[in-house]
C-alpha cells in the first residue's frame, strides 16, 4: 500500500524535491510495485505520478486510461496529444529542481535504470535535475515487514533440511552401490520442497566435480553426471513459502563423497569461508558503529581475502545479491565487480553473502543470508558452514 507520508519523509531524508514515477507497458517494474500496480494488468499508455517532498501528489494519465492511478492520492491531469503529455510533465514538475527517478548515471547499475533516456532528457529539458531513486526504491520495494522476516525463517528451516536430506541420500546410495545422478538429486530436493510447502522459480543447482566450477551450472538430461565415491558436490538451493508476499531463503553448501576431505578442497574452502566471514564482519562493524555502508564495500571486504590468496581471477561474480519475493530482489547488491554498487545497505533488507573460487576441476561457494532488522541488528541465516561436509562420515539418518 502506497504510504505518502513515508515517501515524503524519505524524499526529505535523501535531499529530493520530488519523485517522478512513470511507466510504459511494464518497462519500470519498480515504479509499478511502489505504486501498487505490480499485480495489475499492464496499461497501453504512459502514466506519470509526481510526489513532492511537501504537498499534494500530481497524476498524469491518458484519456482512455484515466483510472490507472485512481487508487493513489493526488490531483489528476489528463492528456491525449503528445504535446499535452509534454506540457503535463512540465506541470507535474512545477516547484521541483531535483527529482528522483529510476535512473543510474551511465547505466552503472542496471537494477535501478528502468527509465528510458528520452524521458530523462524530457525532464532535464524543463530545467530539472534527475537523481537516482536507488535508495528510495529500496525503502519501498526491498524492505521486509515482520511477517516476511518470519516467512524467511520458516523457509530457512526447510532449505537447511534439504541439505541434510541430500547428504543422506548420497551416502545411502553410495554405501549400497546404487546409482544417483545430479538430476535425480535435484528432483529429490524439489520433492522435499513440495512436501514442505516451498516453491522456487527454478533450480536447484546440484553440481559434481568440474560442474561445480561453473557458478550457474544447472543439471539437465544432456549434462547429467553420476554422484560417486570420491566426488566433490556443490548444492545451491533456494525456496520460499507458497503464500503471498513470502520471501526466499537462498543457501549453498559443499560436500565430498568420502570419510575425510582431501587437502585441495579444504584449502580452497578455508579461503572462501574466510572471505564470507570478512564480509559479514564488515557489515556488523558498520552497523555497530552507526556508519553508512554501501554494497560495494561489502564486496570489497570479501574479494580482498580471495585476491590476497591469489585467486582473485577465479572469483567471477559479485559477493551477494538482494533477496526478496524473487530470489534476486530489488535492493542493494553486494557488488564491486559487475557494478559499483553505491546503494546503501538498509535496515529491514536481506541479501546473500556467497563468495566463491571456481577452478576447472571443482568450484567452491559458501552462501548464507544476512538480514538487517529494524533495530539495525545483523542476523545471519542458513548456518556458517565450517568445513566441507564429509558425506560418508555422516551417521545414517
Amino acid at each position: 500500500m502506497f504510504d505518502l507520508p513515508a515517501v515524503q519523509a524519505a524524499l526529505r531524508q535523501f535531499g529530493f524535491d520530488g519523485w517522478l514515477l512513470c511507466d510504459f507497458r511494464g518497462g519500470n517494474m519498480l515504479a509499478r510495485r511502489i505504486l501498487g500496480l505490480g499485480e495489475r494488468e499492464l496499461t497501453s499508455r504512459r502514466y506519470y505520478y509526481a510526489v513532492p517532498a511537501e504537498g499534494t501528489p500530481r497524476k498524469l494519465v491518458h484519456r482512455i486510461e484515466q483510472e490507472v492511478l485512481d487508487h493513489l492520492p493526488g490531483d489528476r491531469h489528463v492528456y491525449l496529444k503528445w504535446q499535452e503529455l509534454e506540457a503535463g510533465v512540465a506541470e507535474l514538475l512545477q516547484g521541483m529542481s531535483r527529482v528522483a527517478m529510476e535512473y543510474s548515471p551511465r547505466n552503472a547499475n542496471p537494477y535501478v535504470s528502468k527509465v528510458d533516456a528520452g524521458t530523462v532528457e524530457l525532464v532535464r529539458s524543463m530545467g530539472v535535475e534527475v537523481g537516482s531513486s536507488g535508495d528510495l526504491a529500496q525503502l519501498f520495494e526491498a524492505t521486509w515487514d515482520d511477517a516476511q522476516w518470519k516467512s524467511h525463517l520458516d523457509a530457512e528451516k526447510q532449505t537447511t533440511a534439504a541439505f541434510d536430506l541430500a547428504w543422506n541420500v548420497i551416502a545411502e546410495r553410495v554405501r549400497n552401490d546404487q546409482s544417483l545422478t545430479e538430476c535425480e538429486l535435484k528432483a529429490i530436493i524439489l520433492d522435499h520442497f513440495q512436501r514442505n510447502n516451498l516453491v522456487t522459480d527454478h533450480g536447484p543447482i546440484v553440481a559434481v566435480g568440474p560442474h561445480s566450477g561453473n557458478p550457474h551450472f544447472e543439471p539437465s538430461p544432456e549434462h547429467d553426471t553420476p554422484i560417486q565415491a570420491g566426488d566433490f558436490v556443490l548444492i545451491d538451493l533456494w525456496g520460499k513459502l507458497n503464500q503471498p508476499r513470502s520471501v526466499y531463503s537462498d543457501l549453498t553448501r559443499v560436500g565430498y563423497v568420502g570419510d575425510t576431505i582431501p587437502s585441495e578442497y579444504e584449502t580452497i574452502f578455508t579461503i572462501v569461508s574466510e572471505a564470507r566471514d570478512a564480509a559479514i564482519q564488515r557489515i556488523r562493524e558498520a552497523f555497530a558503529a552507526g556508519q553508512p555502508l554501501q554494497g560495494w564495500e561489502v564486496d570489497a571486504a570479501a574479494r580482498s581475502v580471495i585476491e590476497q590468496a591469489g585467486y582473485g581471477a577465479r572469483f567471477v561474480h559479485r559477493t551477494g545479491h538482494s533477496i526478496g519475493q524473487e530470489t534476486h530482489g530489488n535492493g542493494a547488491n553486494m557488488d564491486n565487480l559487475e557494478t559499483h554498487e553505491e546503494r546503501l545497505v538498509l535496515p529491514q533488507t536481506c541479501f546473500s553473502i556467497e563468495p566463491g573460487i571456481y577452478l576447472e576441476e571443482f568450484g567452491i561457494r559458501s552462501e548464507v543470508n544476512v538480514y538487517i532488522d529494524a533495530d539495525r541488528q545483523v542476523h545471519v541465516t542458513g548456518g556458517l558452514q565450517k568445513q566441507v561436509v564429509p558425506i560418508l562420515a555422516r551417521t545414517p539418518a
